[in-house]
């Protein structure tokens, strides 16, 4: 009796920390205020959607965020954007995907179309350099705190601290490709479910974890037909209409073509897409210069939202320098449009036709096992990002240049405010924004 009772109160304790699905305009608000705080990259943005999905509001469970999560790194195209379509989805369905990532989107891509108009407009703004370098600084702490935080939920099992160790020596010492390490880690985790839960640490949602969800979609060749026909024709439509108006041989026709490649091939993030894209378009295409394309990444990386967005700005140049009958800003904006809609519409395609499969599959404990090993290789991957950007922040001029010693003074506080002070992220960006400024003036 005493162990039913145990039970039962267990059973009840966890019904009670199971909060109601929030309405649909309360999600709204959410995503539209996650597009413009979501600073710090793939990383920053997972650990603020855990922290504000999972932990504050406690829509969704530590398992199910983490599966799906391990489903969205194995897919091409940036895996934050794809995680908050999948949360939305969870939340709202197809809706609730749409809505979460255009809100997720929409803020960095209007910022970006501004701020890359500004520069081929009037060249390097001084204010605005100056703005940049304090939220550089504020960045690197988000990553940081961030790589801790999901190295703590992530790592609960002594394997899994060998496979992130793993995965961030494979790519920071031997540059192993990404997708090598996701698969060697997956492979790891399969053998290690066999050999009992015990040594596996959590591979399931713990029954306190997160909001009761809607139904499971149940998958079927009819719904996966519809949604392939669907998403094919929105991802070519632009294409084919640049085409019939401007001829086959135009700029925008081009970019949509190359850069709808490239969201087939883009495994790993941004920073393992941009040389490929990187030679391309500065070699083959000649839509910008190497130079213009690092001012790019400069750009996207201090506005919230995918690093990826840094596609729109090489289809903004690739518009402006070769325009023809069009208006160079026109043809800019054109370009940035059609570059940032074949770049995130298959994020939604994938995420729409896989989410159903994955989420019947949650219980499959061989399946858990090779992805929560995907989840630990993740933390190695993040990791090898984090010491990559902060040695760019602090040592922008490599081994033989000057530290940056405003960026670690910064970088040190914006640490200490999100770490100890529990200040939130939006408060961090602005006041180092205000100090960059502040320190541009006076520089």
């Amino acid at each position: 009796m005493r162990g039913v009772d145990e039970s039962k109160q267990t059973e009840q304790a966890g019904e009670m920390a199971v909060r109601v699905r929030p309405t649909f305009r309360e999600a709204l608000r959410f995503w539209a205020k996650l597009g413009w705080i979501s600073f710090g990259g793939p990383t920053g943005q997972i650990a603020l959607m855990h922290s504000e999905l999972v932990e504050k509001r406690r829509w969704i469970g530590e398992g199910r965020f983490w599966h799906a999560l391990n489903f969205c790194m194995l897919l091409p195209g940036p895996e934050a954007t794809q995680l908050a379509i999948y949360c939305g989805w969870l939340l709202h369905r197809t809706w609730g995907g749409i809505v979460a990532g255009v809100l997720f989107v929409l803020p960095a891509a209007v910022l970006l179309w501004a701020l890359s108009w500004i520069y081929v407009a009037y060249g390097a703004v001084a204010e605005i350099a100056a703005v940049f370098h304090g939220l550089k600084a504020a960045v690197l702490a988000i990553v940081v705190v961030a790589v801790w935080r999901i190295g703590k939920k992530a790592l609960d099992a002594p394997w899994k601290w060998a496979v992130a160790a793993g995965a961030f020596g494979g790519i920071f010492f031997l540059s192993v490709p990404f997708p090598a390490v996701v698969v060697a880690a997956a492979v790891i985790g399969w053998v290690m479910s066999r050999r009992g839960t015990g040594s596996m640490g959590r591979t399931t949602e713990p029954p306190e974890g997160g909001t009761r969800h809607p139904a499971v979609v149940r998958p079927s060749w009819g719904r996966a037909g519809k949604i392939i026909a669907v998403g094919g024709v929105l991802w070519v439509m632009p294409v084919v209409a640049a085409g019939l108006w401007l001829g086959w041989d135009s700029v925008l026709v081009r970019e949509g073509i190359f850069f709808s490649k490239a969201a087939m091939v883009t495994f790993g993030g941004a920073y393992a897409v941009l040389p490929y894209v990187g030679q391309q378009a500065v070699q083959n295409y000649g839509w910008l210069t190497a130079l213009q394309m690092l001012d790019g990444l400069g750009l996207a990386e201090t506005t919230p939202g995918p690093l990826i967005m840094v596609l729109q700005f090489v289809g903004f140049m690739g518009g402006w320098g070769q325009p023809g009958e069009l208006p160079p800003l026109v043809a800019a904006t054109l370009g940035a449009a059609m570059t940032t809609w074949v770049t995130f519409v298959p994020c939604f395609l994938w995420i729409f036709l896989g989410a159903p499969h994955v989420e019947r599959l949650r219980q499959n404990v061989r399946l858990s096992g090779a992805m929560a090993a995907v989840t630990a290789a993740v933390v190695g991957v993040v990791l090898n990002l984090a010491v990559w950007f902060g040695w760019h922040v602090v040592r922008p001029a490599g081994v033989s240049g000057t530290t940056e010693w405003f960026a670690v003074a910064v970088g040190g506080a914006a640490f200490a405010a999100l770490q100890w002070g529990k200040v939130g992220v939006v408060t961090v960006v602005l006041v180092s924004g205000g100090m960059g400024l502040v320190w541009g003036w006076v520089g």
